[in-house]
């Protein structure tokens, strides 16, 4: 073939086909065919650079990969950041870059400043801020009841609509921290006024659930513990039938709980991330889509959030999965994280499952990566728009079964 600018997907897979078969003959240094094969290199590079960019990585990102592009350590941004503690903060993401550090970074690491430069989010839904702005009654208490939540308290029999609440609330904080409910920081999806009872009643209750099982049956949270690989072995857990189970099960054995709770009548929740008083790490799911490939990237999503986002009691993230092309930094990151986690993307661009969809293309995919084809069938559907091929992957009305202690409506 004669070497020319790639223009087509056609010229792509002749010229990758032409260098697969000259690195199989290992040419000798300074031969013609070693030549031939970087002359292709360089071509299908320049192709691949055009057809399938790569996601700007975020400024912790970018800091990062230098890191390990150029063998640093964390005691090396000193100069650049300031101290110790101040570089572990920034990393951790629990400190913003400040305009002198995104100038230092710049320079001391060759990253253009506009990869530093993250843009400013409001993404705070925060309807009542003290109990005594709230609208009791637009809490579901009849729902509530039905569901048993209001079981368990001890409240007079003619108590009021306010005093049942309250009570309700009281299980999720200490007297000491009671306040928090009041000033919950809803964070991701924007909430309605409608939605905002029923969703900080939800929240309450998987935190209250969670609080039950942390007890005892959970190790403690240890940040350092969320690692890229972990998620990936999280993500492979998808392979397995029973795997919806297990991921609970493990992200328990890092501290992480997670809790089933069917959503409230004027809520679309998918999933949340959230944390105890004590600091404890909650996944809240609702299960509202009965599909395999809506639970796994929704759990990766709110693991993503607690490993990058989540500091203090004050924050909840609300995520509904219907959001993938959100603005808010946060959640473009989490997406990303989790899109990641199951498929590379680099590989993602270039495999046959996403360039020549078929059953066999996608079965490949997925035994490659070791995960469930429907997690490449509903990304499939999402890029292309088209929610109504492959439908047979998607495991539809099988995943509520994994957990048949709950009720669905």
């Amino acid at each position: 073939m004669e070497p020319k600018v790639i223009k087509s997907e056609e010229m792509y897979y002749s010229i990758l086909q032409e260098a697969e078969h000259l690195v199989a003959r290992d040419p000798a240094v300074g031969s013609e065919d070693a030549e031939r094969l970087e002359l292709f290199t360089v071509l299908v590079e320049d192709y691949e650079r055009r057809k399938f960019p790569f996601e700007t990585p975020d400024p912790i990102e970018a800091i990062e990969f230098r890191m390990n592009e150029q063998g640093l350590r964390q005691k090396d941004l000193v100069p650049l950041i300031g101290s110790r503690s101040r570089v572990s903060e920034v990393l951790a993401r629990k400190r913003p870059l400040t305009v002198s550090m995104i100038r230092a970074l710049s320079t001391g690491l060759g990253i253009p400043l506009d990869a530093l430069v993250m843009e400013p989010s409001s993404d705070i839904t925060r309807i009542s801020t003290n109990s005594d702005s709230f609208d009791w009654k637009q809490f579901p208490l009849k729902e509530m009841g039905k569901r048993g939540w209001l079981a368990s308290l001890k409240i007079r029999a003619d108590a009021s609509i306010e005093e049942i609440v309250q009570a309700f609330l009281s299980q999720v904080a200490s007297n000491a921290r009671r306040a928090v409910m009041y000033r919950r920081n809803f964070r991701g999806e924007e909430i309605d006024e409608k939605a905002y009872y029923s969703t900080l009643a939800w929240t309450a209750r998987v935190l209250i659930r969670a609080k039950e099982s942390s007890t005892s049956n959970y190790m403690k949270y240890d940040s350092s513990k969320i690692t890229p690989e972990l998620l990936r072995d999280l993500a492979r857990l998808s392979w397995l039938k029973e795997g919806p189970r297990l991921a609970v099960e493990f992200l328990a054995k890092y501290g992480v709980v997670v809790v089933v709770e069917p959503k409230l009548p004027n809520t679309l929740i998918d999933g949340a991330a959230m944390l105890t008083e004590l600091g404890v790490p909650v996944i809240g799911l609702t299960l509202r889509y009965d599909r395999i490939d809506y639970f796994w990237f929704t759990l990766l999503h709110e693991v993503a959030h607690i490993w990058r986002h989540l500091n203090s009691p004050d924050d909840i993230f609300i995520d509904r999965i219907e959001n993938l092309d959100s603005k808010v930094l946060s959640e473009k990151e989490a997406n990303r994280v989790a899109r990641d986690s199951f498929i590379p993307r680099g590989l993602w661009k270039r495999s046959p499952a996403f360039l020549c969809p078929t059953k066999e293309n996608i079965q490949r995919l997925a035994d490659e990566l070791h995960i469930h084809p429907a997690i490449i069938v509903g990304r499939l559907q999402y890029e292309t728009n088209s929610f109504e091929k492959f439908r047979e992957f998607l495991g539809q009305g099988t995943l509520r079964q994994c957990f048949p202690d709950m009720t669905f409506k």
